[in-house]
């Protein structure tokens, strides 16, 4: 890709000259970098320790900690049991593995400490004792092989004062190496930084989730320095443009550099132009990961350019994650290519608007293979231009395998290959791909029975001839219009277009049932069990489960509930009225004997019945 290729497509997207150097290549698409950090050190109580002797223990005395010596029971119904499925902690110093009640007991422990021995507030503790296992793991290690170990915690901790900023920052979701660069170097104790917990409850408060706040310190460490009361103005500036609160929350936990200074200039262009397609960002955000970063400008510059398409509304609202995806980067690396092959932005816009499938998932990155298949065959890049214009979909919906891979297993010379692929560009996908070639044509399956459920599923999003396409055929059973039947008899239960095509790419297999087999277990679900037609969203599973197996479990799981004997934190979870589906049947009999059915002693006895009743 030259120069001048390159500056053509920045000036399309952007006013400024100025263009970050990742763009000067599309390394950026298969780039996987980790980099490894130095082990986090425990040098906060080693401080402490040599700080203060043993001769100044009066220090300890102070109105905040003179409880210490206590053995604080009163708070350890916080943690009486885990949850169901977490696991013990390794004890490496001695090749064992701390139990299960031990956790919960260290656990206990540490949530003492912070809370009646330090003074955080009860929901702090709690949150920080039961989300940083790694801390606790490492100073169960030091501890050694106890017998009794929320005693030998607590004990330890007595005479050991932690860095509370060590496990604070991992109950935030931050992993242990990304911690080390983040402890302040000269406090221990969190109470110290009173600015910093100021605006975390105020976070809290909000409504931003715990576990998002790690990314949030980690990537704008400015936000946690406000004065009182700035970074509640802050969120509330994002109201003004009228989202709603689950949206700025979802917002800045993805992007965080959003709440440093004033509104976000791009951002607040980006909400203006996306209002005046008639979008409103509170319908697309689930378009947005926290596990991700946003450019705002990019993206921006990305729907300033495509604004020549004439159904750009339309585009946005049937395929809404390619505005967010890699902030436009993958678009315009497209743009740079298309450039280069010798095509224009009137022609680059076309091509937007006839396939708007390659906006969406790793089409760029399949292009690009494809594009550099067809060079290193020594293609001319005109005829490459116009296969790329004519059969865009096909080159950028295919892995291709190496150009000599692929002449060897043909038998032919590149110049021939050349010759059959521009003669019939559809083949393309099954000359070259990594796929089987007969995965990519089923050949169970012929005539307009294929085309029929080819037809289907485009519809759902799936691109034709594409790898996708190839593993869609073979998990869907059924002709075409037989399987369109069961997704408008879903359409009817209740369920929007959008949620089934997501549930039907996760689960295939809830088309291969006939309508009376789903209509029975959707009545169920509804009038039985009392549940929301939008539970199959989060568990589309349910459906593939058989109706005796439903009914089996969740009569048991009643009547457990019925006994009233579910008060435990442990069993919580399952004494729910509205657990999750996926709690009662995702697990195995085995599984959910011991989780659920023992929990009563005539429970094994009733399950038994059960069985047998609904087997007959």
């Amino acid at each position: 890709m030259n120069r001048s290729n390159l500056k053509n497509a920045e000036r399309y997207f952007f006013s400024s000259s100025s263009l970050p150097a990742l763009f000067a290549s599309a390394k950026f698409l298969f780039s996987d970098s980790n980099q490894r950090k130095p082990p986090l050190s425990d040098h906060g109580s080693t401080w402490l320790c040599h700080r203060f002797a043993t001769r100044n223990a009066l220090i300890f005395k102070s109105p905040l900690n003179r409880q210490q010596d206590r053995f604080f029971s009163g708070t350890r119904v916080a943690l009486t049991v885990s949850d169901l499925h977490a696991e013990p902690f390794p004890n490496d110093s001695t090749g064992q593995r701390i139990t299960r009640s031990g956790r919960i007991d260290a656990q206990n422990a540490l949530l003492d400490y912070l809370h009646v021995t330090r003074g955080l507030p009860f929901m702090d503790a709690e949150h920080i004792s039961k989300n940083s296992p790694e801390f606790l793991q490492r100073i169960l290690e030091k501890i050694g092989n106890e017998h009794d170990v929320g005693r030998s915690l607590t004990r330890y901790l007595r005479y050991h004062p932690i860095n509370e900023f060590e496990p604070f920052f991992e109950s935030l979701g931050l992993k242990p190496l990304e911690i080390q660069p983040l402890l302040p170097r000269n406090l221990m104790f969190l109470n110290d930084d009173d600015v910093l917990l100021e605006n975390y409850h105020t976070l809290c408060n909000y409504g931003v989730p715990r576990r998002k706040i790690g990314k949030m310190y980690k990537e704008g460490t400015e936000i946690f320095r406000y004065d009182l009361g700035v970074l509640h103005s802050k969120l509330c500036a994002y109201e003004e443009l009228w989202l709603s609160k689950s949206t700025i929350i979802k917002l800045v936990t993805c992007c965080p550099t959003l709440l440093v200074g004033g509104v976000n200039a791009n951002f607040h262009k980006v909400v203006g132009k996306l209002k005046s397609l008639g979008i409103e960002l509170d319908c697309i955000r689930g378009c947005l990961s926290d596990k991700k970063s946003y450019n705002w400008k990019w993206i921006l510059g990305m729907l300033n350019f495509l604004d020549g398409i004439t159904e750009l509304s339309s585009l946005v609202r049937n395929n809404p994650n390619f505005v967010f995806d890699d902030s436009g980067k993958k678009i315009y690396i497209l743009v740079a290519i298309l450039l280069k092959l010798g095509l224009r932005k009137p022609n680059i816009l076309v091509l937007f608007a006839k396939y708007p499938q390659i906006l969406d998932g790793n089409f760029t990155k399949k292009l690009l293979q494809s594009v550099h298949f067809l060079a290193e065959i020594g293609m001319p890049r005109d005829d490459i231009g116009s296969i790329l214009s004519s059969h865009a979909q096909v080159l950028g919906s295919c892995s291709c395998k190496k150009p000599d891979a692929v002449l060897a297993s043909l038998n032919i010379s590149d110049v021939r290959l050349c010759e059959i692929i521009k003669e019939d560009p559809s083949q393309f996908g099954t000359l070259v791909s990594s796929k089987k070639v007969d995965v990519l044509v089923p050949s169970k399956i012929k005539g307009h029975f294929l085309q029929e459920k080819t037809d289907f599923l485009m519809k759902l999003g799936f691109i034709e001839n594409s790898d996708e396409m190839a593993k869609a055929l073979s998990k869907f059973v059924g002709r075409g219009d037989k399987l369109q039947k069961r997704f408008d008899f879903l359409v009817n239960a209740g369920l929007d277009c959008n949620s089934i095509t997501q549930m039907l790419k996760v689960v295939p297999a809830i088309l291969n049932q006939s309508t009376d087999t789903l209509g029975k277990k959707i009545d169920y679900l509804l009038n039985h069990l009392g549940y929301s037609i939008e539970s199959l969203v989060q568990f589309p599973g349910f459906l593939c489960y058989s109706i005796e197996k439903m009914k089996l479990r969740f009569t048991m799981h009643a009547w457990i509930k019925e006994r009233k004997i579910i008060s435990s934190r442990k069993n919580r979870k399952i004494g729910r009225s509205n657990v999750a589906l996926s709690t009662i049947l995702s697990c195995s009999d085995k599984r959910f004997v011991k989780s659920v059915v023992s929990l009563h002693p005539d429970g094994p006895n009733e399950w038994e019945k059960l069985k047998n009743s609904f087997a007959s």
